[in-house]
């Protein structure tokens, strides 16, 4: 049989709380007859010392001899009375050795030993009192202890004790019970939505949300941290499901060409020559930068992506690379603008995978940029960081769309569309080099009318 959290939480309360009652019900019951009886042996004690100094000086007044105690037997009471004034006895309070009958089992004998009066029946381990006079021990006065409650007032105050531990036990028990109740039902009834919540998420119902709560404590933190994981869940799906539908949409489409380009040939409707190869090497080199972006991409992603880093002068880097493109740049009818610095720009880095930064930069102008516009690269130092800044001029992009241009595949508007043959994964590549080198890169609109994308890199040394 299986129970469920809030069955299981209210076992456990409720059956510490009976073992902590029934634990304390037992100890009561062990302590008190113990102690109870204890205190009641000593307050006997105390009163037979109080004897002792009355059966002393009734001895002194009859003759220094027991006679008369053996000839009158009902003197006995009268001499374990407190000496205290006549007018005053009325107002003499009884201690609890009065109270519970303790000169009952007083018991006096003479000097050989021979019993006199009180108790008959002394045993060991009775205490005793010797009775001295002058020098002389004349007797001994005993006291019998108690070894049991026995019936009287000891045993009505015993028994009201008892009572009173049980009926407190009880009551604990039944309050521990409510509240095992009410935790189980209140306080987890969170716990249990976020469990049939987290079910549905298992099953792929990523839109699943539990309602939140107000507070700090550990299950609102818990419904909050849900939400959370289950929001994320569900737009990594999406990515998931954009990132597919992208894929295959980059791949049908060079594969489309290819397709009827190699009909064309097939039919004899378009012949061999240079120009239909050239066509079609170029569509295969979109799918081989396609292939080759998505392999970097996912290697980025699980931390496999190689880096061999040193020491390097990213002005320098930033001239080189520059200056590869200027063929590149004078197709696209674009002008350059280079702004560097003097001083060496020292960065600890990959000068492979910076100068890739760079090209993917410089690329990325080429294509979504209008003829007859400006790319304009600057570097500076900043502090301990190197900022490269590269703006191109019209057509810019809306400041809504800026914080999604690092999404893979993500494009704008027809303006920066696959017009200019890109994957969509450029930008995407250089966030991960950034943060790989402990940088990071960032896009905002720029004052010449297009994009403008600044890379940040720390300084070696």
């Amino acid at each position: 049989m299986r129970f469920n959290l809030a069955a299981r939480l209210f076992a456990a309360v409720f059956s510490t709380a009976m073992a902590v009652a029934l634990a304390m019900g037992v100890f009561s019951h062990i302590n008190l007859n113990r102690d109870f009886i204890g205190y009641l042996n000593e307050q006997a004690v105390n009163r037979l010392e109080l004897a002792r100094t009355s059966v002393t000086a009734g001895y002194r007044e009859n003759g220094r001899s027991w006679d008369f105690l053996r000839e009158r037997p009902e003197l006995w009471g009268r001499l374990l009375r407190p000496l205290v004034p006549e007018a005053a006895q009325p107002a003499v309070k009884h201690g609890p050795a009065d109270l519970t009958g303790a000169t009952r089992r007083f018991t006096l004998f003479d000097a050989n030993r021979e019993r006199i009066a009180g108790y008959a029946g002394p045993a060991e381990p009775a205490i005793e009192r010797p009775i001295i006079v002058d020098g002389l021990t004349v007797g001994w006065l005993a006291l019998t202890p108690i070894e049991s409650v026995s019936p009287g007032a000891e045993k009505h105050f015993y028994d009201a004790q008892l009572r009173s531990a049980w009926v407190v036990g009880g009551a604990a028990v039944l309050l521990a019970g409510g509240v095992a109740y009410w935790i189980s039902r209140r306080l987890l009834r969170p716990v249990r939505r976020v469990a049939e919540a987290t079910h549905r998420l298992a099953a792929g119902d990523f839109a699943i949300r539990v309602p939140e709560s107000r507070g700090d404590d550990d299950i609102t933190r818990l419904g909050h941290d849900f939400n959370q994981l289950a929001l994320t869940l569900q737009r990594n799906e999406a990515m998931r499901r954009e990132f597919m539908a992208d894929v295959s949409h980059e791949l049908r489409t060079p594969l489309g060409v290819l397709h009827g380009e190699l009909e064309a040939i097939e039919d004899g409707v378009r012949q061999p020559d240079a120009q239909a190869l050239r066509s079609l090497q170029g569509e295969v080199a979109i799918l081989h930068k396609l292939v080759d972006d998505l392999h970097e991409l996912s290697l980025a992603d699980v931390g496999a992506l190689a880096y061999r880093k040193a020491e390097l002068d990213l002005r320098e880097l930033i001239g080189v690379t520059a200056g590869a493109f200027s063929e590149r740049l004078n197709g696209s009818g674009l002008t350059l603008g280079l702004d560097l610095p003097e001083q060496p720009l020292r960065v600890f880095g990959d000068e492979r995978r910076l100068r890739q930064l760079l090209a993917n930069l410089l690329e990325n102008s080429c294509r979504y940029t209008d003829a007859g516009g400006t790319l304009s690269i600057s570097a500076r130092r900043s502090g301990k960081v190197a900022v490269l800044d590269v703006q191109d001029t019209a057509p810019g992009v809306a400041p809504e769309h800026v914080p999604r241009l690092f999404e893979r595949f993500f494009r704008v508007d027809a303006s920066r569309s696959r017009r200019g043959g890109g994957s969509g994964l450029g930008l995407s590549i250089c966030q991960r080099i950034a943060e790989a080198h402990e940088g990071r890169i960032e896009a905002m609109p720029s004052p010449l009318g297009g994009l403008w994308l600044r890379v940040e890199l720390p300084l070696h040394g």
